[in-house]
């Protein structure tokens, strides 16, 4: 999330990016009516009368409920992923993303992403009751940078390729509870939250605009302009400022925000990393991939 953060939840326009760091999902029909995954967050098994619950494979079963009656046979899926579901990166919604093409093509029907955004959406809100922007589902289903509003729905391609690098704070919060907490900070201050949201949809605007010009410059400065605003909303903390202004006092960093709803998970810079520099926190240098979900070769005589 290049910004956008809990705004895009109340209509503001987020910036969101897809990165170099990809999920492989293999699919393999059977013979049968078994339904096996293969993943290093869990073994599962199941089949096309009953899959039971997984909390560890919850998007997965759960865009696999959405049709299974539409399955004519079991299937194998292995998952692989290229960095590790700690590190967040909208792994979830990347999951998602594969499910939704992959069970495209599984039922032998035309790829759509608009489609597959769609009922991706009702995936991720059946799994977070509710609650999901789609903002990482756009970018994971579209590929490069992506200027993204829930209602009226927006989801554009903007040209373009930044230098960014990530860094862990090495823990996370959920979303929804991030969610929760802010909802429960702010219950008494509601006109004020709203007016902090609308602040952050302006930033949003105004970094969309500095990437169409190719504005490096002022896109750092407003990345440093929507981290006060998201350490206003109160999901910043101790050690993400360190990493931030540690970040910024470094003369190849142009911007350094929270990516993401923030207490935890990672903070994104504008500009590229020397090895080790932020020691102990780990780096990640990723580069905005043009490329979106993709399928694979299909062996017809599978």
């Amino acid at each position: 999330m290049l910004s956008g953060e809990h705004a895009v939840l109340q209509g503001e326009l987020a910036l969101v990016a897809a990165v170099d760091a990809r999920i492989h999902l293999h699919w393999t029909v059977r013979g049968d009516r078994q339904i096996h995954i293969h993943s290093a967050l869990a073994e599962y098994q199941g089949s096309l009368d009953a899959l039971p619950p997984e909390p560890a494979l919850s998007f997965v079963l759960a865009a696999l409920t959405a049709r299974l009656s539409e399955l004519p046979c079991g299937l194998d899926l292995q998952i692989a992923s290229e960095f590790s579901h700690e590190q967040g990166l909208g792994s979830s919604a990347a999951v998602v993303a594969a499910m939704q093409l992959g069970l495209q093509v599984f039922l032998g029907e035309e790829i759509a992403l608009d489609r597959a955004f769609e009922q991706g959406l009702k995936t991720i809100h059946q799994v977070q009751a509710g609650r999901g922007s789609g903002s990482d589902l756009a970018a994971s289903l579209y590929g490069g940078l992506v200027a993204y509003r829930m209602q009226p729905r927006q989801i554009e391609r903007l040209a373009g390729q930044i230098p960014l690098s990530l860094v862990f704070s090495g823990y996370k919060m959920k979303t929804p509870d991030v969610l929760r907490w802010v909802e429960k900070r702010w219950q008494t201050q509601p006109d004020l939250l709203a007016a902090l949201y609308r602040l952050m949809g302006q930033t949003s605007e105004a970094m969309a605009d500095a990437l169409r010009q190719e504005d490096w410059i002022t896109l750092g400065q407003l990345m440093n302009t929507y981290q006060g605003l998201m350490d206003a909303l109160g999901v910043n903390d101790a050690t993400l400022s360190e990493i931030i202004y540690r970040a910024r006092a470094l003369p190849a960093i142009l911007g350094a925000k929270i990516s993401g709803s923030g207490l935890g998970d990672c903070v994104l810079l504008l500009g590229e990393l020397a090895p080790q520099v932020l020691a102990p926190y780990s780096q990640l240098s990723v580069r905005v991939s043009p490329r979106g979900t993709e399928v694979g070769e299909v062996d017809a005589s599978a």
